[in-house]
């Protein structure tokens, strides 16, 4: 009767560990095992916890569907401003819980979409798409040369703007 009850002993001491180790994974979201809820491939590192359209078709029908607005973020993985723009968007928490709200893409080629780049082909650059599939070309960025380019200093600018297209939403729809 002894060596069983040092078998139940020892059974409860691995689901008490499990258990536990199952908490401190929810508590700490930088815990390595916590496993995010898709490849990070589509993330492409702009926000490893968001969930991220594949294709532009795709994220034009998810928004239309949602009701919800779609950011597209063009950018190049070589390309050293992009590096930069995507290393302060993806630490910056208020802009990852705002994200949840959109429909997001980040493409790392261009669209034959002409409406995607309406002052031409540069990256970074942030176009928001309203759930009728029109582009804001309102919604612009601080540069005159290049209207939807955003520097790591603009991203306080990219928060209010990212706000500014869920407001446009509620007053048009």
């Amino acid at each position: 009767a002894m060596e069983k009850s040092y078998v139940t002993l020892f059974v409860l001491l691995i689901v008490i560990s499990c258990a536990l180790a199952k908490d401190a994974g929810k508590k700490d979201s930088k815990d390595t095992t916590a496993k995010p809820k898709l490849p990070q491939t589509l993330s492409r590192g702009w926000g490893d916890q968001l969930i991220w359209t594949q294709t532009y078709e795709e994220a034009l029908f998810r928004a239309k569907h949602s009701q919800k607005p779609l950011m597209i973020i063009h950018h190049l993985e070589d390309c050293p401003h992009s590096q930069a723009l995507k290393k302060v968007f993806a630490e910056h928490k208020d802009i990852q819980k705002l994200a949840e709200k959109f429909i997001l893409l980040n493409l790392v080629y261009e669209t034959t979409d002409k409406n995607l780049a309406p002052d031409g082909q540069y990256v970074p650059r942030v176009l928001f798409i309203d759930p009728s599939l029109t582009v804001r070309a309102d919604i612009t960025g601080r540069y005159s040369n290049r209207l939807y380019a955003y520097e790591p200093s603009d991203i306080s600018l990219l928060y209010s703007n990212m706000q500014k297209a869920l407001k446009l939403l509620k007053t048009e729809l």
